[in-house]
């Protein structure tokens, strides 16, 4: 494992002399050397930190962090507060009945990044640079791990750690080469994943150490953490950057990390609340009026204008307020709250949408409404 320390420290005028791990900033990477979004698992808007049930589908259990479990059974995922000195969240993931998996079975933890995000490691050209990722990990389970870092179907690179002892914060990290031979994503589309392997069957699975042509998720004859029926998996403090050298983890302002996620998902819920919650707060309303046919359908567009321009159109998702999904709700004047109404979206952009209803009807032409809903934007990989 090596030594994690920073090897440089921008200058206060911001000059770019100073290097980072061999690497000099530019005005596109000086956010920060980190390419991985919320390694420090602090942002859940999804769960706010209620336990999911993982399977075969792939479920978030922290923003940007997906995992996926074909093998087990009652398994989950959750964010929770163990977490090595420094850091106050983790990813835990809660094997329920285990089971080794089948040859063409899947299972891990990812995240996928964007091109844009690591156009500038040269990755698919002769200029490919070193990179390094490092983590925090904790296993009820001990021996040799792995996971891959990859292109979207055509390229991983498989690497292995080692967990020496059990249920023990262990910093790990893992030099990797950069690959000169394969395509790349350089836009808003898939650039690179990092995935960290939960139990992968052959099928998936390629020698560690070396880049292989093709869609693998694990090196070969890693430890299996599904097959062990309540072992336990916490990692945290992930961090992918270009060199040769893991650095100390870079800690960004919480609004900071918190609009590099909602790039990707957005809600109008507050950050502790799960979408389809019943509660009004946070909740979007626009007054409109029935026309002469008594009905507001098709009439009146509620306009959302999201907090961060998303990665491309978002899937929008409607909620009334008692959180009945794809319908919102509307009052009346004179005539109490009516839930339960079927919604409409359109003119979807990366910076909004419109709502209205298509069902409203039994009203006074002219009468005024105040039409509401909650709502989710998801713009993920």
């Amino acid at each position: 494992m090596s030594t994690i320390k920073a090897n440089a420290i921008l200058d206060a005028s911001g000059g770019n002399t100073t290097t980072i791990n061999g690497t000099t900033p530019t005005a596109y990477n000086t956010m920060g050397k980190n390419r991985i979004i919320n390694g420090a698992m602090e942002i859940d808007q999804r769960n706010a930190g209620a336990s999911v049930a993982l399977s075969g589908t792939g479920q978030f259990i922290v923003d940007r962090w997906k995992c996926r479990l074909d093998a087990s059974s009652s398994s989950t995922g959750q964010q929770v507060s163990d977490a090595p000195s420094g850091f106050n969240n983790s990813i835990k993931i809660t094997i329920g009945t285990g089971a080794s998996p089948s040859s063409s079975q899947i299972g891990w933890l990812s995240q996928f990044t964007e091109g844009l995000y690591i156009s500038d490691f040269g990755f698919g050209t002769a200029d490919a640079k070193t990179v390094t990722l490092s983590f925090w990990v904790k296993s009820s389970v001990t021996g040799v791990f792995s996971g891959v870092i990859k292109n979207q179907n055509t390229s991983a690179y498989p690497f292995e750690y080692t967990v020496s002892s059990a249920n023990t914060w262990e910093q790990k990290s893992v030099t990797i080469a950069g690959d000169t031979a394969n395509t790349w994503g350089t836009d808003n589309s898939f650039g690179i994943g990092v995935f960290f392997d939960l139990g992968t069957g052959t099928t998936y699975q390629a020698s560690d150490g070396s880049w292989a042509s093709g869609q693998y998720f694990s090196a070969t004859g890693s430890t299996s953490l599904c097959a062990t029926s309540g072992a336990t998996f916490y990692i945290t403090g992930v961090q992918l950057e270009a060199g040769s050298v893991a650095t100390e983890f870079e800690r960004r302002p919480y609004g900071m990390e918190l609009a590099l996620c909602q790039r990707y998902y957005e809600k109008s819920y507050n950050i502790g609340t799960v979408p389809g919650t019943n509660t009004t707060t946070g909740i979007a309303g626009y007054i409109v009026m029935a026309n002469s046919t008594t009905s507001l359908a098709n009439n009146g567009t509620n306009a959302v204008v999201f907090k961060v321009y998303k990665r491309t159109t978002p899937t929008i998702t409607t909620y009334d307020s008692v959180g009945n999904s794809g319908k919102l709700s509307y009052a009346p004047a004179g005539i109490g709250r009516q839930d339960n109404i079927t919604s409409g979206v359109h003119r979807q952009a990366e910076g909004g949408f419109g709502v209205y209803t298509t069902s409203a009807s039994s009203l006074t032409a002219g009468q005024a409404v105040e039409q509401f809903h909650q709502w989710t934007a998801d713009a993920e990989l």
